[in-house]
């Protein structure tokens, strides 16, 4: 099979129901925010030592955006919902209370960096956010966008910032801390 068609050297696309649209869709911008947050992902984990107890669970989490990314290209499940699971959401929020019991609890802000694996997952974090924001617009301008998928790139987001905290606590690397001017600290 190759992977190139020509198909879309006009600007166009198909969606996963085979509807020709312009690369500029709304849709087409969603599901390829997730691949770029998919993408950043594999690039966290490429730099995580091994072993690392982050590596399965960002695994897990990549799989996850596959499918969202899926979904938003117009893959649906038969029953009509969504491919994220209010298990899903739970998942991250019990990881999340996990890793910050061996965290020392913030008392600054932290600048994005650290370990390498750490500064990647600062950018998929942020790449997070940015979905979560598109997807909002979506919604607010009449799109099917299903609850579960706000909760878990939200959640997703916090997740990722604690991932980061922790892969500078496995590679015992100190985390950034900001400093500011206007406080002279």
């Amino acid at each position: 099979m190759k992977i190139y068609t020509k198909k879309g050297d006009s600007g166009t696309t198909s969606l996963a129901s085979g509807t020709r649209v312009s690369k500029g869709d709304l849709r087409v911008d969603l599901y390829g925010t997730a691949d770029e947050l998919n993408s950043v992902l594999g690039v966290a984990v490429s730099f995580l030592k091994t072993p690392s107890e982050l590596k399965g669970i960002l695994d897990r989490i990549q799989n996850l955006l596959f499918e969202l990314g899926s979904e938003l290209a117009g893959f649906h499940k038969k029953d009509g919902t969504s491919c994220i699971l209010e298990e899903d959401i739970l998942q991250l929020e019990t990881e999340i209370d996990a890793w910050e019991t061996s965290l020392v609890p913030l008392k600054h802000f932290v600048l994005p960096g650290g370990s390498q694996a750490a500064a990647f997952l600062h950018v998929a974090r942020t790449i997070a956010r940015k979905l979560e924001r598109d997807l909002v617009k979506a919604k607010d301008g009449g799109s099917p966008i299903h609850p579960e998928n706000l909760r878990f790139l939200n959640r997703l987001s916090d997740h990722l910032f604690v991932a980061a905290r922790y892969a500078n606590f496995e590679a015992q690397v100190q985390e950034p801390q900001w400093k500011s001017r206007a406080k002279g600290n």
